[in-house]
């Protein structure tokens, strides 16, 4: 046995800096990620990731973990009075949700690699999660009458409905251009990523929604700022798709 397979596998002999440090060089490139996920996510998932690898807690666990969080903060979107307590017991729920969302991946390479069971594991958590926060906000608005009238109810469907296409779709672009031998986005990790795409498509990134949820206890100011990220992150997928529709005619060829 190595001392690196000792470490992967014996987390005593090594420092939390010292996995720390490991896991930044192990880290995978940013090319596309929006600013939160660039900048914030990924580095609380790796500090995470690392307090995960020395607790000896496996990538299905740190997965699971996530759910929970994530399960509780669309449970209180849905089930409890809006409000500041609600709006921050939701963000930090769904903010620590995501965070250990990213930890899952960064664990598992910290371990000497995933398993197609764990990869499962993790897009049917994040494929549940997408499909129901949208539902949730839906749920909490007609419950506690935080809109007024109906037609306002129908922003939170579209939300669901252009989150769940977008995530499909950044899946199926993946598997296509595995399938047709184009690189995929982790073999252009090592390209440098922009910071201002990255800043520009910021409104897309699933943090930036989960902080939103703060001005629960405001909710006009949350009806006004959840309408321009829906708007935002559907202009981008309208954008997107006819890129991405030509580069799978160009996959073909």
């Amino acid at each position: 046995m190595t001392v690196t397979e000792q470490v992967r596998r014996h987390p005593d002999g090594e420092s939390l800096g010292a996995t720390l440090a490991r896991l930044a060089g192990a880290q995978k490139g940013a090319a596309g990620a929006p600013a939160y996920g660039r900048f914030v996510n990924r580095k609380l998932g790796r500090l995470l990731a690392a307090l995960a690898f020395h607790a000896r807690l496996t990538p299905n666990a740190v997965t699971g973990i996530s759910a929970l969080f994530t399960g509780t903060g669309i449970a209180l979107l849905a089930l409890v009075s809006p409000g500041w307590s609600t709006g921050l017991a939701v963000s930090a729920c769904l903010v620590l949700g995501y965070a250990l969302d990213a930890a899952d991946g960064q664990l598992a390479r910290l371990r000497g690699g995933g398993s197609p069971a764990g990869e499962w594991l993790d897009h049917m958590v994040d494929s549940v999660k997408i499909a129901t926060l949208h539902l949730a906000v839906l749920i909490g608005w007609y419950r506690f009458d935080t809109v007024d009238g109906d037609a306002l109810l129908l922003l939170p469907l579209g939300f669901a409905v252009v989150a769940v296409v977008h995530f499909f779709a950044t899946l199926l672009n993946e598997a296509l251009r595995a399938q047709h031998g184009s690189r995929t986005r982790a073999e252009r990790s090592t390209e440098r990523p922009s910071v201002v795409r990255s800043l520009m498509v910021a409104p897309t990134d699933y943090g930036v929604l989960c902080l939103l949820f703060v001005l629960l206890g405001a909710p006009s100011l949350f009806v006004a700022g959840y309408a321009v990220l829906f708007g935002a992150t559907a202009v981008y997928l309208t954008l997107a798709s006819v890129k991405w529709y030509r580069e799978m005619g160009r996959l073909a060829r």
